[in-house]
């Protein structure tokens, strides 16, 4: 088998950067090519190669692909949930033809896989609440979810039409302390450490009784690299697999981190994010994806909070 070479595009993004840095732990640094537009985060510096790219550009993306010799892609630039909805139509062409570019591109050059991350953001309010399942009603009312269900859509239609090997997991809020967060709804998670750590107090953009399903950054990589190296045939979902660790409120965050640093509190002042919050599911069944690739998450809230305030303390 020939060496895989693996481009991640929104490398120095929330997700990229940690991604970006376990892939080249795994295959070496020299076979993961970061690219971003936007400068080089700085954890990424001198880990390996970096160009600036713009997956809105096809002509050079496909130049790109050819000239490092990729066989493999991890396709994370979008414009998220809470940002998105200050500028639909930005949203809608980044996010749709960003994917169109790279799929086309994997048929023409037969890439041997793609990755594509979808959101629980593709749920809408008439999406069961609780443990919402692989296969139900889908009626996003945010931008973001909107681009991503179409996006399952196309991942699914290249991968039947044109064999394109295309992976993809709905990721659910993600916390982490390596990188900052990207203009999503479930952004409070992060900032709550940071503040916590800086100014003993947090004021939250959700209401205290706002559950979510979240996850810790370390488990969302291992989920993204699980799914990538498991072989073919135990993919059967190819739209995008729910992925569920934990489910949680502002509520409970804050008393997490109140066992640890016993002079924090929190204040609420619900804007414009709740609606967003208020549209989507409190927790998800993750059973499919169990069944399918073995995932299972390691980190708890509990274990999440002391490992964030560990490494940002």
């Amino acid at each position: 088998m020939h060496k895989e070479k693996i481009l991640v595009i929104g490398a120095s993004g929330q997700i990229g950067v940690e991604l970006t840095l376990a892939l080249r732990k795994m295959y070496g640094a020299a076979q993961v090519v970061a690219a971003d537009l936007r400068e080089q985060n700085p954890l990424l510096a001198g880990t390996g190669p970096y160009v600036s790219l713009d997956v809105m550009n096809k002509e050079m993306l496909h130049v790109q692909v050819i000239r490092q010799n990729i066989t493999q892609i991890y396709l994370l630039a979008a414009i998220l949930s809470a940002t998105g909805e200050k500028n639909p139509s930005l949203a809608w062409n980044l996010n749709m033809q960003g994917l169109l570019n790279v799929l086309d591109i994997a048929r023409e050059e037969k890439l041997s896989k793609v990755f594509w991350p979808s959101s629980i953001a593709v749920f809408g309010p008439s999406s069961p609440r609780i443990n919402c399942p692989q296969q139900t009603i889908i009626e996003p009312t945010t931008i973001y979810g909107i681009s991503k269900y179409a996006g399952e859509f196309w991942c699914h239609y290249y991968w039947q039409r044109y064999g394109v090997d295309v992976r993809s997991i709905r990721y659910p809020g993600l916390i982490s302390y390596k990188s900052e967060p990207g203009g999503g709804t479930t952004d409070y998670a992060v900032e709550i450490y940071h503040e916590a750590l800086a100014k003993q107090s947090y004021n939250c953009f959700l209401k205290e009784d706002t559950y979510l399903p979240m996850m810790y950054m370390p488990d969302a990589i291992r989920a993204t690299t699980e799914l990538m190296e498991a072989a073919a045939e135990r993919i059967a979902i190819r739209n995008s697999y729910n992925l569920s660790a934990m489910s949680f409120s502002p509520a409970e965050i804050a008393a997490s981190i109140k066992r640890q640093l016993s002079a924090f509190s929190i204040s609420y002042r619900p804007d414009y994010r709740q609606a967003i919050a208020d549209s989507w599911p409190q927790s998800i069944d993750d059973s499919v994806a169990r069944r399918d690739w073995g995932w299972k998450p390691q980190y708890d809230l509990d274990a999440m909070t002391e490992d964030m305030l560990l490494n940002l303390g």
